[in-house]
């Protein structure tokens, strides 16, 4: 039976359409709010910050909403960016750390806790913008209530979007915040295709070039869907054990350990990183020392950069998936229930020998992350397109999601006695 037979089946299960129609009504009021512009900004001005890569990737991820500089300029990205302060803090405060481990009630508590450090980090990163905005000339009404106005309304914009993301997740299909970054990128889709016609050389050399740069598309999307499904699985051994009078285990599982286990969490904190010197940069006199130095020898695309990026990549993709992962736990609950790696001795040497396989399978994921960050930048040079505006990062994020969306919604429909999308 083909995909197109499928898909009706998803709509025939009752539970499962309302389900879908819930997201996709969630997302209309996304794409909605994001032409709903906040008054007092001059557009035109709004458009010399675009050519940098940080509002250009704030532009990309918010689907063209601060292009237009509506509601929802800022996107979720206060969100995203308290979901990871807060994983990080677990394990340096052991009261978010027990919360982790109590389940559904913990988990409630630090999304309690993640709603107001998102209040705390949404306002900073607004009143931010409304300095840079200042600064180029982009705001009419330069006084304390237009600036309190433009901060205010960025705040709430981003709250508005965290509650779509929460409904999305509780009452939808699939991971809301993901699906809205997903949305934005999508939406961009059409203005990509609009530059990309725009800087066709046309000849022979311009057939090459978008030759080339849909077999570059077509690999990383090949690239992404095999690194994103595989995984090394460690073959586990159950022994037999009495429990009154019932025999249990003498079965062979296996640990899943995934190549990228750290997903795009690595991208966005380097990028945060790389992106900050620019930020402060962006405070200051343009022909200042500072700023020469950076536009010298840490511009975007050149050498310096993408070394640093890439390091910094690396660097977080084992420290996120140290955060996430520990093989002494793993360990101990393997040797809990009686079982064993064959020939590995349970416990410490367990843990060591998961540590091992985990490091290069990480290593492998560090480097695709890294590859696919910086990809853009060789596109650029190979193509000549430079008004390029998707890179391997929104590549990376639209398959992930699409194929996270995809299982969730076979899974519903295996509960109900459906075959799934995916054989």
């Amino acid at each position: 039976m083909s995909i197109s037979d499928r898909v009706p089946q998803a709509f025939r299960a009752g539970q499962l359409r309302n389900k879908i129609l819930f997201t996709i009504a969630m997302l209309f009021v996304f794409r909605l709010g994001a032409h709903v512009p906040i008054p007092g900004i001059n557009a035109d001005a709004i458009q010399s910050l675009l050519s940098g890569q940080l509002f250009g990737l704030f532009d990309t991820i918010s689907g063209g909403a601060f292009k237009r500089f509506s509601i929802f300029a800022m996107s979720i990205t206060p969100y995203i960016n308290a979901s990871i302060i807060l994983q990080l803090l677990t394990i340096v405060i052991p009261r978010l750390e027990e919360l982790r481990k109590e389940g559904e009630a913990g988990r409630k508590k630090i999304a309690e806790y993640t709603r107001y450090a998102t209040v705390l980090f949404g306002g900073i990163q607004a009143i931010g913008v409304t300095v840079v905005l200042s600064r180029v000339g982009a705001i009419e009404e330069r006084n304390f209530l237009g600036y309190a106005s433009i901060a205010i309304s960025l705040t709430a914009g981003t709250l508005l979007l965290m509650w779509i993301g929460e409904m999305i997740t509780e009452k939808g299909v699939g991971n809301g915040i993901s699906l809205l970054i997903f949305a934005g990128i999508v939406a961009r889709i059409p203005s990509g295709l609009s530059t990309i016609i725009q800087e066709w050389t046309g000849g022979i050399i311009g057939v090459v070039n978008i030759i080339a740069l849909l077999v570059v598309i077509v690999v990383v999307i090949v690239g992404v869907i095999a690194v994103n499904e595989g995984q090394r699985r460690i073959p586990v051994q159950y022994a037999k054990r009495m429990v009154g009078r019932r025999m249990y285990g003498g079965t062979s599982s296996f640990l899943p350990l995934k190549v990228n286990s750290a997903g795009v969490i690595p991208i966005i904190f380097a990028m945060s990183l790389v992106y900050f010197p620019h930020i402060i940069g962006s405070w200051m006199d343009p022909n200042n020392a500072y700023n020469s130095f950076l536009n010298q020898y840490f511009s975007s695309g050149s050498v310096a950069y993408n070394i640093v990026y890439a390091l910094l990549i690396i660097f977080f993709t084992y420290f996120y998936v140290a955060i996430i992962f520990n093989p002494m736990d793993v360990a101990d609950n393997i040797k809990k229930n009686a079982g064993f790696i064959p020939g590995i001795r349970p416990g410490r040497p367990t843990a060591e020998y998961i540590d091992r396989v985990l490091t290069r399978l990480t290593l492998a994921g560090g480097f695709f992350l890294a590859i696919i960050a910086i990809l853009p930048n060789f596109v650029i040079a190979l193509t000549g397109i430079s008004g390029l505006w998707f890179g391997g990062t929104a590549l990376l994020i639209v398959v992930g999601v699409a194929l996270d969306t995809m299982k969730q919604i076979q899974s519903n429909l295996l509960l109900r006695n459906y075959e799934g999308f995916i054989k």
